[in-house]
């Protein structure tokens, strides 16, 4: 339970997000609920601290009871999920598991350097559907980053997307940031931001549209107009902030 918490008159309590599936009725008595405050267990919460829920994948700290939750959302011991897109995959374990994972099980493209230039295409560009292409990694800085383009309906127009996603915690991806560029024609497009953290899954980071997004008309340009075959070559750079 984390505040507010609440009381019926005979002294039942509980959390506040119970108390608003019970229509301010206590579950346990059916009296009425009120606004009545337990200060008594939010004045017992305050003064507890326990270990964090990854102790067993080596996370040795204690936290004040309320703040428990917000240290175990960005945990450096907090299992990831794969990263992997296209197929959800089960797996999840500390970074170097899911490397190692990534590679022997997914057989993505491992590469080491901070700038890439990388080819996409898409033998019928008209057709209609949700398409992903093979995950990239960069080992850079000594970290890994996962570089993901696909193909989807944004309302009922499709799109291109590509953006990068980090594997590590959300604070750690904040001391990076990257570019990414596409263009043809004499035109270019460019993308600058930061790279979101594994712990975003990649459904979340793609409904955001928080990457470079190509609207299909516009990438038929860039590729050369009326084109059998769609390909689209998108450059990219990361750099770490100062």
């Amino acid at each position: 339970m984390y505040p507010p918490i609440f009381q019926c008159p005979n002294g039942h309590a509980l959390c506040s997000s119970c108390r608003a599936r019970v229509k301010n009725s206590c579950p346990i008595c059916r009296g009425e609920l009120g606004n009545i405050r337990c200060l008594a267990l939010e004045k017992i919460g305050e003064s507890v601290e326990l270990p964090c829920k990854y102790q067993s994948m080596g996370c040795c700290d204690i936290f004040p009871y309320y703040s428990k939750p917000r240290h175990e959302k960005n945990c450096k011991y907090r299992p990831y999920n794969c990263p992997y897109a296209g197929a959800e995959c089960p797996v999840t374990g500390d970074i170097p598991l899911l490397v190692k994972h990534l590679r022997s099980e997914h057989k993505v493209d491992m590469h080491d350097g901070c700038t890439f230039n990388h080819r996409y295409v898409k033998s019928d560009p008209r057709e209609i559907d949700n398409a992903t292409w093979m995950l990239t990694v960069f080992n850079c800085f000594g970290r890994q980053f996962c570089l993901h383009f696909e193909t989807f309906l944004l309302g009922t127009s499709p799109v291109y997307m590509a953006f990068l996603r980090f594997m590590g915690t959300e604070d750690e991806a904040r001391e990076y940031s990257y570019s990414l560029e596409v263009g043809g024609n004499g035109r270019k497009l460019t993308w600058q931001g930061v790279p979101r953290s594994i712990q975003d899954s990649h459904q979340k980071v793609r409904d955001s549209q928080d990457g470079l997004i190509i609207h299909r008309n516009l990438a038929l340009f860039f590729s050369g107009g009326e084109r059998q075959e769609l390909k689209l070559k998108v450059s990219g750079r990361i750099w770490k902030e100062q």
